[in-house]
């Protein structure tokens, strides 16, 4: 199994002037982490007119470099570097704004700033400034970036956009499909505005054995040609690619450890005691254990012998300790004890006593509303602390919850959870398999289209609804609506009930959380926990009776004004 690899050189001089005001640098991760986050190049560059400018330069830099790495696994890379240039930006102009120029910002903590992070087969580029980002493409420099500047005449232009400028930043954002042999070049304008494109392609080809070389060659022939500013240089060629999808140390778990075998109660197993089977299905097998080390009772699940050829089933089947392992939330399923070694492939996860929200559903078949509105507001809880990880847990329905007897609910069974730091990994495009239960799932599911937290809102509208009313907003319809004509014709059933005292605005609230369209939907999980709880105005003014309801003597005396001065207008004719 191959892994990204790149060859790489660099160079960087102040030239004419007194001090170097550019930076640059690469991290390249050790081990499974390059599939997780990929390597990571950045060039910054300061403005003659500030006298701190390198400390900005640096600083993004650094921040980029060191911060990024630090981030989330389960983010994207776009997700995770614009948390880190936000974070950067705004640490830069609050130091201008705390120093002697705060009113000029051309004289504070301000560069340009340009990274590139080759993850999987994919380039991610990011941009504020006029530091370039280039692809040697068709025989030629092919510019990836636009410079903020804006040109005031022939001679005069000043930076439109940098980091620390302002205290909000518009970062520039794309992506590139990436092949072997792909060379990319970053540099600044006292580099590109001095040497010609055809000389940098000729420096590059015939030193491409010593890229080190190369740019500093560049950089020397710009300083020749009359460069006054600070040059740098950065040229990095993709040497190879990982052909298949490498989400962490997941597929060299499956491939290094053996299967376990099948477990009875009181057998001891990698430091656990079989206490009992908890569940046993067609794919996994769950037990309760006893955690010798420390006394604790865990959950052990192991694959299934159906399933233990399937290399994709596997890894999801570790996914859901990798996930809850990095979820640090009450309302979502806790992973066990993180150091062990272990000698068998299986997870081990936090044994909650209690009972799944179906079973529970069981026993109270008809909950009042509040008891559902806690309920609904715990589950929101964890799929918030999902949703902030960009994990999206895409098989909600009440057999995945647990019910403790305090009454905390929590998520579990994250086997179905889509992580966009993972896709990002994946190296072929394949169809997305329906993820979860037919019922419960978001229309757009059906579509094939990829969800979005908007569709773990719907599985959770669908959920209050269930507990509510027993049945389902669009019956099993959903799951025959292929096309989106078919499902704008989907007519959605109240959940108001004869029997139940359920107030018309709460069912306005679910008809919209559980719109076909996910764009007509709730965008955010709180603005629906928010209508569940309080009337919105617009529900009440849509369900308020008529007014010959409501008055119905003042109704009827308003018509018959209105029949009496029709009555004079027509005599007096």
């Amino acid at each position: 199994m191959s892994q990204l690899r790149i060859a790489l050189g660099q160079h960087t001089e102040p030239g004419r002037k007194a001090r170097n005001q550019d930076c640059h640098g690469c991290r390249v991760p050790p081990g499974p982490q390059i599939g997780l986050k990929g390597i990571a190049l950045a060039m910054a560059d300061g403005i003659s007119s500030s006298e701190v400018s390198q400390v900005a330069s640096e600083t993004a830099v650094k921040s980029l470099l060191d911060d990024y790495y630090a981030t989330s696994e389960a983010w994207s890379v776009r997700h995770a570097v614009e948390c880190v240039l936000t974070a950067t930006n705004a640490w830069l102009h609050a130091q201008s704004r705390r120093g002697p120029h705060r009113y000029a910002p051309d004289k504070g903590y301000v560069c340009t700033f340009s990274a590139l992070v080759f993850k999987a087969t994919t380039a991610h580029l990011f941009h504020v400034g006029d530091t370039r980002i280039y692809r040697l493409h068709g025989g030629g420099l092919e510019p990836l970036t636009h410079d903020h500047r804006l040109w005031v005449s022939q001679e005069e232009s000043y930076l439109s956009r940098a980091l620390g400028a302002d205290a909000l930043v518009e970062i520039d954002y794309r992506t590139l499909p990436l092949q072997v042999g792909d060379t990319f070049l970053l540099a600044t304008d006292g580099v590109y505005e001095h040497i010609e494109a055809q000389d940098i392609l000729h420096t590059i080809e015939v030193h491409r054995g010593d890229l080190d070389e190369a740019a500093r060659r560049i950089v020397a022939q710009a300083y020749r040609q009359g460069s006054a500013d600070n040059l740098s240089v950065q040229i990095v060629r993709i040497e190879a690619l990982p052909r298949r999808e490498v989400p962490s140390s997941l597929h060299g778990e499956v491939e290094r450890l053996p299967f376990p075998p099948l477990l009875e109660p009181h057998d001891r197993f990698d430091g656990y005691r079989i206490l009992r089977e908890l569940h046993a299905s067609s794919r996994s097998h769950v037990y309760l254990a006893l955690d010798e080390t420390d006394g604790s009772r865990v959950a052990l699940k192991t694959p299934s012998l159906d399933l233990r050829d399937d290399p994709g089933y596997l890894e999801r089947l570790l996914m859901e300790e990798w996930i809850a392992r990095r979820i640090d939330n009450r309302h979502v399923l806790d992973a066990g004890p993180p150091d062990r070694e272990r000698r068998y492939l299986y997870t081990v996860t936090a044994f909650i006593e209690g009972q799944t929200l179906a079973q529970w559903l069981n026993d109270h078949p008809t909950p009042d509303l509040e008891t559902v509105r806690g309920i609904v507001e715990q589950v929101a809880r964890g799929l918030q602390a999902l949703h902030r990880h960009e994990v999206l847990h895409q098989d909600l329905r009440p057999e995945n919850l647990m019910i403790d007897a305090n009454g905390t609910v929590t998520l579990i069974d994250l086997g179905s959870a889509r992580v966009a730091g993972i896709v990002e990994s994946a190296t072929t495009l394949e169809p997305p398999a329906l993820p979860g239960t037919a019922l419960y799932m978001a229309p757009e599911y059906f579509l094939g289209e990829v969800g979005t937290t908007r569709s773990d809102l719907y599985s959770l509208g669908v959920l209050t609804y269930r507990m509510l009313s027993g049945r389902y907003p669009y019956a099993t319809r959903v799951a025959r609506t292929r096309t989106a004509a078919t499902q704008r014709r989907l007519t959605y059933r109240s959940v108001l009930d004869e029997e139940r005292a359920i107030p018309a605005w709460i069912d306005a609230t679910l008809k919209k959380a559980v719109h076909p369209n996910p764009e007509k939907r709730y965008q955010e999980l709180s603005e629906f926990l928010h209508d569940l709880r309080r009337p919105n105005p617009a529900y009440l003014e849509r369900t308020r009776p008529p007014l010959i309801e409501r008055h119905p003597v003042a109704f009827w005396q308003g018509v018959s004004a209105i029949l009496a001065v029709l009555l004079l207008l027509a005599l007096q004719r």
